[in-house]
């Protein structure tokens, strides 16, 4: 997470759909705005929310009627992914848990109050989804609430955080704004690597839970310095959450449903050892801060943290609006 000193939405607000832990919160937060309504299905998800931010989330977005959410200035929602994702059933819309179709909800609360800009992020597979065809229709159905739209691949190690994490996010300002251009931000000259934001942590007990005490194989045990994922070896077959990575490079995309012995964190080779990341670690490379109050379990932080948003890119993009919201 990046100190702000700009404080250029102070007297704004906002309501933070499909909340999970907070990473929108955290963004706009730091920009002087405030947080007057949040709603997230997950019962663990609301929890960890109300310890760090001291409120209490709404739940299910589809039971609440549109007139009971407040008035605000800006609408955010990371809206569900795995319709979208190719790690998912890819069923989109049409997805048979109806998460697809959560997107219209968004819609029908821009239609009802008419944010001044909407913030919205997913997965990268989005873009190409159904031929683009999804895309397209959010587009549209933004473009006919009364918004011009714009929309950008961004990667997290483009922004001072050592993952290998991309997603799209999607902006739009009502039409009175009178944007016809927005330029997302460009990539820092600087870039991290994941030996930057680990804990040395000598507590046995705590190394039983996550280092892999397991047969592997392994190359290079000290590459160069890299702004890529590092790959080294593996365990066993070296499929999918089988692969062990450098600490001298990225780590590879945090996961909610990865499988296998490394899936949700990726597995790389620290002073000596084969281990997982920390929880603490994982919020490291979400952009949460170290005071962050983290969920009591492990399994319940990498599905949180799986499941959220980088913070620092969130903050990048909406400090490309200051102008915007002074002009």
């Amino acid at each position: 997470m990046i100190e702000i000193n700009n404080k250029f939405l102070t007297g704004r607000t906002y309501i933070d759909l499909f909340c999970g832990i907070g990473g929108f919160h955290l963004a706009l937060s730091s920009f002087g705005a405030n947080c007057i309504f949040a709603s997230d299905i997950n019962k663990d998800a609301q929890t960890s929310y109300k310890k760090n931010f001291g409120i209490q989330p709404f739940g299910d977005i589809t039971k609440i009627a549109v007139q009971d959410i407040p008035p605000h200035d800006i609408l955010c929602a990371g809206f569900p992914c795995q319709p979208f994702s190719i790690s998912g059933n890819q069923q989109g819309f049409d997805d048979e848990q109806g998460r697809g179709r959560l997107f219209f909800n968004i819609i029908d609360i821009i239609h009802e109050h008419h944010p001044k800009m909407v913030l919205l992020e997913n997965v990268k597979n989005l873009e190409k989804h159904d031929g683009g065809n999804t895309l397209s229709r959010i587009r549209t159905e933004l473009q006919n609430e009364g918004y011009n739209v714009f929309h950008s691949i961004l990667c997290a190690a483009d922004y001072n955080v050592p993952q290998a994490r991309q997603r799209i996010y999607i902006v739009a300002f009502r039409n009175d704004f009178g944007v016809q251009e927005f330029h997302f931000p460009t990539e820092l000259n600087e870039y991290a690597t994941l030996d930057s934001i680990l804990i040395q942590d000598d507590d046995n007990e705590i190394q039983g839970k996550y280092y892999i005490d397991r047969e592997y194989t392994i190359g290079n045990q000290n590459p160069e310095r890299s702004k890529k994922l590092i790959r080294i070896g593996q365990i066993g077959l070296g499929r999918q959450g089988e692969r062990i990575y450098s600490i001298n490079g990225l780590a590879s995309t945090l996961s909610s449903q990865g499988g296998g012995l490394g899936g949700k964190t990726g597995m790389y080779l620290i002073n000596g050892r084969i281990r997982k990341l920390y929880p603490r670690e994982c919020a490291r490379l979400m952009g949460f801060p170290d005071s962050f109050i983290l969920a009591q379990t492990q399994e319940r932080c990498y599905n949180q943290f799986g499941n959220s948003v980088v913070v620092n890119v969130l903050q990048h993009i909406i400090n490309q609006t200051q102008n915007i919201w002074e002009g």
